[in-house]
């Protein structure tokens, strides 16, 4: 099923691509592995999928013990700071930088660890006050401050719109974290300036998250199913 689910995936991301005059290969799938089981992920890298997005310390550093070095993880879901020591070990990005405090603290752990750190700001493009996320006026300040951070390197902006039924309702959350990742860019606040990623779209979502500029994309339910959750 998985192998199957991939490969429409794939396909659904190459159209979508080519159809807004995208080159397909700017455009990485992270597959949400959060409450699958490591053998899901094994399947998947069979399948010839190696990214995958965790929203649980705990729960990824046991499926990382099980599978090594095979596969690459993303952190997606809500840090707090005091499990900064063992994410900056585990992810190869953390997609959810907020708050200096917490990327403070992670820098603090990479400083120990003598390596540096891909990172993405997450930004509550909607303004959800349940939401995580930094304010989009908020967000140049950030950026400001993520500067002073050597070990962290400020790859791009993520974000989780506000959920529709009706995906152009969605688009224009989309646009807007495009355009703002575009005047930051212009105002060099990112470590790779010629080079932004944008982590925007979900299983329901994503090929309009394509169209709008997303570089990667976070599948879980279209690629493994529904989850049972805890």
């Amino acid at each position: 099923m998985i192998d199957r689910n991939l490969q429409d995936i794939r396909q659904k991301i190459t159209e979508t691509a080519i159809q807004c005059g995208r080159d397909p290969a700017t455009i990485r799938l992270v597959a949400v592995s959060k409450k699958f089981p490591a053998s899901h992920i094994q399947e998947a890298i069979q399948a010839g999928q190696f990214l995958f997005g965790e929203n649980y310390i705990q729960e990824a550093s046991q499926k990382k013990t099980e599978i090594g070095d095979t596969a690459s993880f993303h952190f997606i879901g809500h840090l707090q700071s005091n499990k900064a020591k063992l994410a900056a070990q585990i992810f190869e990005m953390i997609e959810t930088i907020d708050r200096y405090k917490l990327a403070a603290a992670l820098d603090k752990e990479l400083k120990y660890l003598g390596k540096t750190l891909d990172v993405l700001v997450q930004v509550n493009i909607g303004q959800e006050p349940q939401k995580s996320g930094v304010l989009p006026q908020d967000t140049e300040e950030l950026l400001k401050q993520l500067l002073l951070l050597s070990n962290l390197k400020v790859r791009g902006l993520m974000t989780i719109p506000p959920y529709s039924d009706n995906l152009e309702h969605t688009r224009p959350h989309f646009k807007a974290l495009r355009l703002l990742a575009e005047e930051m860019q212009r105002k060099n606040y990112f470590s790779d300036n010629t080079c932004v990623e944008l982590s925007m779209g979900m299983s329901s979502d994503y090929t309009v998250a394509i169209e709008e500029g997303a570089t990667f994309i976070r599948i879980g339910s279209a690629l493994f199913g529904h989850r049972l959750e805890k």
